[in-house]
């Protein structure tokens, strides 16, 4: 089965008591159980419900995994792979994450007890170097939040298993349909799926992936343990969006690379970071491991803040706002939004500056996304 073919009816079949063709939402909190320990599949809808089955099926589908876990969001979910681990463990974190992320390892992880390092990602090797007797774990996103750099996950992942650690990857920025983590030898793929995945900027969410059924049996035992899941509501608005994934990624792509190349030449734009420009240093690399670019483009704009705040000020199309990968045109601050929880000298030495914007570029007309951008960059 192929992958919009999977998006539409794996783990979606007709409802059986009225056949249904759209999984219901299962909008209950307990069930009836006809004797002690006797019931139909479930008990407790913290522990399992029918709507957020066939969420984590689906989702674990779309990745080539064996084992889907939805959480309330992505940050959700990123904390339950850091929960499978226990105090005094060490993890390496390629630099280039989410401030979310970053805030979550910082403030509450290393008080915890893990050891936490930020390696710089321009260089594999580091990686490898960065390694200790207690490391259990290495952290990355790619393409990286905000500057779209890509790492190699085939030969990170050689380093992991050659030293008995496991690779976990946010795959959000790519999604499963042009990215498959696991394939190319991560053990753990998270997702927020709040962005791509459900595509339509109204639900908050998270899920975990694997192939590894003791991974899975730890992630599905914090999961009940510690309750952060989905509402069955939200996994229903998620797998309706998942059903129009791929058409989705396509006009993301699509449109991106159409502005990325129009950006490329703008005499009032320094750089332009898109991993499906020839001049990105990460399009080898993102040739061979991915089949496609995403919707995601940073770029720098001649001058700082005060040209940041005038370009801002004059879009019509793309709105100010946090958050990515909806169906909308978004534009964002990494300085002082989504990257603000990092401190200053931290993001300088990351190139997060002071001149940097980031666009999640939506499905609208790509024409006119360009003269929104083209103007407010007049």
């Amino acid at each position: 089965m192929r992958f919009e073919t999977k998006a539409i009816h794996f783990g979606q079949k007709p409802d059986i008591t009225t056949g249904a063709v759209i999984v219901p939402v299962y909008q209950t909190s307990t069930y009836e159980q006809e004797a002690i320990g006797k019931h139909k599949g479930y008990e407790y809808s913290r522990t399992g419900n029918p709507t957020r089955k066939a969420l984590e099926d689906v989702v674990a589908a779309l990745e080539e995994g064996k084992y889907g876990l939805a959480f309330a969001s992505g940050l959700a979910a990123e904390t339950a792979v850091f929960q499978i681990l226990k105090k005094g463990d060490h993890v390496v974190v390629g630099s280039e994450v989410y401030g979310g992320t970053y805030r979550l390892l910082e403030k509450i992880f290393k008080p915890w007890g893990l050891e936490i390092s930020f390696i710089n990602i321009d260089e594999i090797n580091n990686f490898e170097s960065s390694i200790r007797k207690n490391t259990k774990l290495i952290w990355i996103e790619t393409p990286t939040n905000p500057l779209l750099k890509i790492i190699d996950i085939k030969s990170l992942s050689r380093i992991s298993k050659k030293n008995n650690v496991l690779l976990a990857v946010d795959n959000t920025f790519a999604t499963p349909y042009f990215q498959k983590p696991l394939n190319l030898g991560a053990d753990i793929v998270v997702h927020s799926t709040t962005k791509y995945i459900s595509g339509h900027s109204d639900i908050i969410g998270g899920a975990v992936i694997t192939a590894n059924e003791e991974i899975y049996k730890s992630l599905k035992f914090y999961q009940n343990a510690a309750g952060a899941v989905p509402s069955p509501w939200d996994c229903w608005l998620i797998i309706r969006g998942i059903k129009t994934l791929a058409i989705r990624m396509k006009e993301h792509e699509k449109n991106a690379l159409y502005l990325a190349k129009h950006l490329e030449k703008h005499p009032k734009v320094k750089r332009v970071y898109y991993p499906g420009l020839e001049s990105n240093d990460g399009y080898k690399i993102a040739k061979d491991q991915m089949q496609g670019y995403s919707g995601m483009i940073s770029f720098e704009i001649n001058g700082g803040f005060d040209n940041v705040e005038k370009f801002l000020s004059k879009l019509k199309i793309f709105t100010l706002a946090e958050s990515l990968g909806g169906i909308e045109s978004l534009v964002c601050y990494p300085a002082k939004m989504t990257h603000s929880s990092i401190p200053t000298k931290e993001r300088e030495k990351l190139g997060i500056k002071d001149n940097l914007i980031r666009l999640s570029v939506g499905i609208e007309h790509k024409k006119d996304l360009l003269e929104d951008l083209l103007y407010g960059l007049e």
